[in-house]
């Protein structure tokens, strides 16, 4: 079966369009008319092909489909629900169609599509969600093939769910915390620009008629205006060349890595980024540890995920340790980059075969902790931007009122 795309009317000669599963074409057709809609059009969906159809000079591109996206929230609530489909007992390919009827992506309708084929074939469904990487991570797709080993398959997709949850609630408060300063700052700027481009010059002919030697905040102040006026194209082509040089600095694995580096280091972020990096490597050990993975496999995992270069370094490293036997903490604090804490719970963790919770309680600890510092820096960072907009503002005021005393005092 396949998921194929329409467009049509229904009883009341509304436009509709949609998605329906079906064995062909021709059955899908039939099936909307029972549903009461008159089908124009039913092309079948592919994930590979994105959004290509035909071929030839007949070809045609639907360049929508190229930013539709599966978020984190999609993948969270189809992982609790399959969860409960496969904890009930309803066999797999069964439960994945339920699926297919249930969610609202159309990407994510047509990919479990192509998983419930696969899986009706006689594939295990970790197999058929790994040639989706990228909907279904490495993390993902071991977790349900250790499910799958185990036989317990909905207890591993709960815990999948709950995981994924939580990286989307932590990534959730990151973003909702930094969309105010950046608004506020890109205000700013706005206003800023304004002042330069559209009332300091006017402000400045009055100025010419003075005769006045002007004071030196006020040449400093329109000189600025100058420079942003009559160069405001050299700003964009220096900003736009930075951000190319950087972004190709960035790519390469010497400038990631120092980059990473810096990121850990940078004052006051530099916590914050080594707290979230700290919390995203327990979670995911311990996750995958409790769901029956392997600890080497699980280490591979954790350091493809982490998003940071120095700890992917320092968990390598370790890995390579645990391979010739030796113990997981030992190396990671030796490399420097975990806190004392961390490695020293992870020490007992070992010695007391409870590593998998020792490292689920670090991983809600810095969780709170950075929920707190999230919080503390929000609220240090709208004073500083409102000092910084009146500091601004204070300069142009003083800089405009400065000539007109002084031509007060000489009137009089």
């Amino acid at each position: 079966m396949a998921v194929f795309e329409y467009k049509g009317f229904d009883a009341a000669g509304k436009a509709v369009s949609g998605s329906v599963d079906s064995d062909g074409a021709k059955n899908a057709r039939a099936k909307l008319r029972k549903q009461g809609v008159f089908p124009t059009d039913v092309v079948e969906q592919n994930a590979k092909a994105g959004g290509v159809r035909g071929k030839g000079i007949n070809i045609q591109i639907d360049f929508s489909k190229y930013f539709q996206r599966v978020s984190a929230q999609d993948l969270s609530s189809l992982t609790s629900q399959l969860s409960t489909l496969v904890g009930a007992g309803i066999p797999m390919v069964e439960a994945l169609s339920a699926m297919i009827d249930q969610v609202e992506n159309p990407k994510l309708r047509v990919v479990l599509a192509e998983v419930r084929d696969k899986v009706n074939e006689g594939s295990t469904l970790a197999q058929a969600m790994r040639d989706h990487k990228n909907i279904f991570s490495d993390l993902y797709v071991n977790m349900v093939r250790a499910g799958e080993t185990s036989g317990a398959l909905d207890v591993v997709l709960l815990r999948l769910a709950e995981y994924t949850e939580s990286q989307v609630k932590l990534q959730g408060k990151l973003i909702s915390a930094m969309i105010y300063p950046v608004l506020m700052t890109l205000v700013g700027l706005g206003i800023v620009l304004g002042l330069f481009v559209f009332v300091i010059p006017k402000i400045r002919r009055v100025f010419d008629t003075f005769g006045e030697s002007l004071p030196f905040i006020t040449r400093a102040l329109l000189g600025v205006s100058d420079v942003v006026v009559g160069y405001w194209w050299g700003f964009f082509l220096l900003a736009a060349g930075a951000a190319y040089f950087f972004r190709r600095w960035v790519t390469t694995p010497e400038g990631r890595f120092k980059f990473d580096g810096y990121m850990l280091q940078v004052p006051i972020f530099g916590r914050l980024n080594r707290l979230v990096a700290v919390s995203r490597c327990c979670r995911t050990m311990s996750t995958l540890l409790n769901s029956g993975v392997p600890i080497l496999s699980a280490m591979g995992i954790v350091a493809t995920v982490v998003n940071n270069k120095v700890i992917e370094k320092a968990v390598v490293e370790a890995s390579k340790n645990v391979t010739e036997g030796e113990s997981l903490a030992g190396p990671l604090k030796a490399s420097g980059q975990f806190p004392p804490i961390v490695t020293h719970m992870i020490a007992i963790g070992e010695r007391t075969g409870e590593l998998e919770s020792m490292l689920g309680k670090v991983a809600d600890a810095y969780d709170s902790e950075v929920d707190n510092m999230v919080g503390a820096l929000t609220s240090l960072l709208e004073p500083v931007l409102i000092l910084a907009m009146g500091g601004i503002v204070a300069f142009v005021a003083i800089a405009i009122m400065l000539p007109m005393m002084n031509m007060s005092a000489i009137a009089r």
